[in-house]
C-alpha cells in the first residue's frame, strides 16, 4: 500500500481493482475439492453450463442435479462465522450481498421450475469431508433410485 495515500486516491483504487479482479468465479479451490469428491464417488458431470440460469458449477445430467459451490462470505451462508460484513462502505456491501442472495434464489427457483434438483455446497462444509461425502453420495438416491456408477463407494485416491 502507498504510504502517503489518501482515501479515494487512484493508486489505492488501482490496487483494490487488481485484488478484486483476481477473485475467480470458477475452478476455485472449494469447487475443485467438490469435483474431486464427486469423481471419486463415481459421478460423471459437466461444468458451468452457460445455457442454464446461473451457469451452475457442476451439472450431473444423468441425475438432473445441479451443484453450486458457494463461498460463505459472498453468498451469505446463514449462521456461518465466515458470513461477515466489512465495516467500511457498509451500505455498498449490504446492497451487494442482498443482490447476490436475490439472484441466487431467483436462479435456483428457475432451475427447479425447469425440473432440476439444486444442491448448494457451502465452502465451510469442506471442513467435514466425511459428512459432505455422505451428502454427495445421496444424489443418486434422490432421483428415481439411480445410484452412482460405483455404488456410492469412495474410490481410493491415486498415489
Amino acid at each position: 500500500m502507498v504510504a502517503d495515500a489518501r482515501p479515494g486516491d487512484s493508486s489505492i483504487s488501482a490496487i483494490r481493482s487488481r485484488n478484486m479482479a483476481a477473485i475467480r468465479g470458477r475452478d476455485t479451490s472449494p469447487e475443485l475439492k467438490v469435483r474431486s469428491l464427486l469423481h471419486r464417488l463415481g459421478y460423471r458431470f459437466r461444468l458451468h453450463r452457460r445455457d442454464l440460469p446461473g451457469s451452475p458449477d457442476i451439472v450431473l445430467p444423468r441425475h438432473r442435479t445441479l451443484v453450486f459451490v458457494h463461498g460463505c462470505f459472498w453468498h451469505r451462508h446463514p449462521g456461518c462465522s465466515h458470513t461477515t460484513t466489512p465495516k467500511t462502505r457498509a451500505d455498498f456491501w449490504a446492497r451487494k450481498f442482498e443482490q447476490n442472495e436475490e439472484r441466487d434464489h431467483r436462479q435456483q427457483r428457475q432451475l427447479r421450475e425447469m425440473g432440476w434438483s439444486v444442491m448448494v455446497v457451502w465452502e465451510c462444509e469442506l471442513r467435514d469431508l466425511p459428512s459432505l461425502t455422505a451428502r454427495l453420495a445421496r444424489i443418486g438416491r434422490s432421483v428415481g433410485g439411480i445410484r452412482p456408477d460405483q455404488g456410492g463407494k469412495l474410490k481410493p485416491l491415486c498415489t
